[in-house]
């Protein structure tokens, strides 16, 4: 199973997830968002990193050139589309883009059909919030939503229910922030070993 860890802040948390064997780290370039880091930032945690672990810059409604320049800056691997970006926004950035789709009921699966990315990222849909709920949706529409293209499953995990959300959906990975956090922008390093221990052995 792969688990990314989404919303680092601080090198002390990226280090400790990537010992603890997190195989991503999310690092949120959307300025509206409590979990946002300063660039600058992020290219000095990903310098420290070691090797083999993914590093997603999460963008929301950003202009492309923007995204360009930034993944440039940081040393970002993934690109991770937050907010309304079209299908063929997603294409011209290339190949190393997964996209969020918000999910509230089986109609909302059907917004992934035309994008071509490598990989959805299935959040719960919260009216004027983009991620971060810190809530699970029906994890039935997520194994439906597997037809459609690689899932990594989001919203409200937790070293608590992990297990049975692998055990349910088994998607291609999984996807976690606020459901570790001590506070906004600071992860429970307990919760963290916890939740990568359960995570992989499913």
């Amino acid at each position: 199973m792969r688990v990314k860890i989404c919303g680092i802040m601080n090198v002390t948390d990226a280090l400790a997830a990537a010992e603890y064997g997190a195989d991503a780290l999310g690092f949120i370039l959307y300025r509206n968002s409590p979990r946002y880091i300063e660039p600058g930032a992020v290219k000095n945690i990903i310098q420290q990193l070691p090797p083999f672990v993914t590093t997603v810059g999460v963008f929301a409604d950003e202009e492309e050139k923007a995204i360009r320049s930034l993944v440039e800056e940081c040393g970002i691997d993934v690109i991770q589309l937050q907010g309304n970006e079209p299908p063929d926004f997603c294409r011209r950035l290339g190949l190393r883009v997964i996209k969020a789709i918000r999910v509230s009921d089986r109609f909302s699966l059907n917004r992934m059909i035309p994008y071509k990315v490598r990989a959805f990222v299935l959040d719960t849909y919260r009216e004027g919030q983009l991620g971060g709920t810190g809530e699970t949706f029906d994890w039935n529409l997520a194994v439906e939503a597997k037809k459609f293209g690689k899932i990594i499953l989001a919203g409200g995990l937790t070293p608590e229910n992990i297990g049975a959300a692998i055990e349910q959906v088994r998607p291609y990975g999984v996807d976690v922030s606020s459901g570790l956090e001590e506070r906004i922008g600071k992860k429970d390093h307990s919760k963290l070993k916890r939740f990568i221990e359960i995570a992989k052995q499913g």
